[in-house]
């Protein structure tokens, strides 16, 4: 005889019971998948702090009207390392020694100090500019570099610079440094200057320090490359190559 019953379908209890416990699973896998994504975007910013990009601030006035104080920038680390300094670059660089002034750190709560830690880690915060500073780029490896002509100018290797584009001066002033200097800068190094060049204690002002004002390549961190904070000074930087264009490679082959 055929069975011609029907089977019974699940109640409502058990249907209900499979809709529990697949719940359980899908929202394991969103949290798992959430997780992998927050670490490869974590391991993403180490990478990119790390050998690409790096953010620092500005804490001083020596790069006006370029830079203003508490700018944020981005510097480009992949100048020096793959791509050459040219001069008129502005690059961020450690201390190469006795430029900045002994300073106490101040006091920090503990989280805040991890917090700031972990964000400048992993590049969501610039970092602490205690020990970097910020200038232009003007002698290269073998450059002479003088101060000043009788028009007030630099000149490197002979030629005078017209730096109208990018200096700041007190008012009636026309030399571009109140402080005369030839120098011919060593090899492995660069000689750097303030916009802000009244108001910037660079090479010029650390000749009496070791290196004698010269800047080691090697402790060059990178190139600025863009103002991203606040909003009203977003800028590309430029290295106003037109001002150097005339310049000759120096003449014992350097640079």
């Amino acid at each position: 005889m055929t069975d011609t019953s029907v089977p019974s379908s699940p109640s409502a209890g058990e249907s209900d019971t499979g809709t529990r416990k697949r719940k359980p699973r899908s929202g394991w896998i969103f949290l798992r998948d959430l997780l992998i994504i927050f670490v490869i975007a974590l391991l993403a910013s180490v990478l990119i702090k790390t050998f690409l990009v790096r953010s620092f601030y500005i804490p001083s006035g020596s790069m006006e009207n370029t830079l203003q104080i508490n700018d944020r920038i981005l510097v480009n680390q992949l100048e020096p390392g793959l791509m050459p300094i040219e001069r008129g670059d502005v690059v961020v660089f450690k201390d190469p020694g006795g430029w900045l002034p002994a300073k106490a750190e101040p006091a920090k709560n503990p989280i805040v100090a991890a917090l700031d830690w972990v964000l400048e880690g992993v590049g969501l915060a610039p970092d602490d500019a205690d020990d970097h500073l910020i200038k232009r780029v003007i002698g290269l490896p073998g450059d002479e570099v003088t101060c000043c002509n009788a028009l007030g100018q630099m000149e490197v290797n002979g030629v005078p610079l017209d730096e109208s584009s990018y200096l700041k001066l007190p008012d009636g002033v026309s030399a571009v440094s109140q402080q005369p200097f030839d120098v011919t800068v060593p090899e492995g190094s660069l000689w750097v200057m303030g916009d802000n060049r009244y108001n910037s204690a660079d090479s010029r002002y650390n000749q009496d320090k070791p290196g004698g004002g010269f800047v080691p390549i090697d402790d060059v961190v990178g190139r600025a490359i863009i103002v991203t904070w606040p909003i009203d000074h977003w800028t590309w930087l430029d290295n106003h190559g037109s001002v150097f264009q005339s310049v000759p490679a120096p003449s014992g082959g350097g640079g």
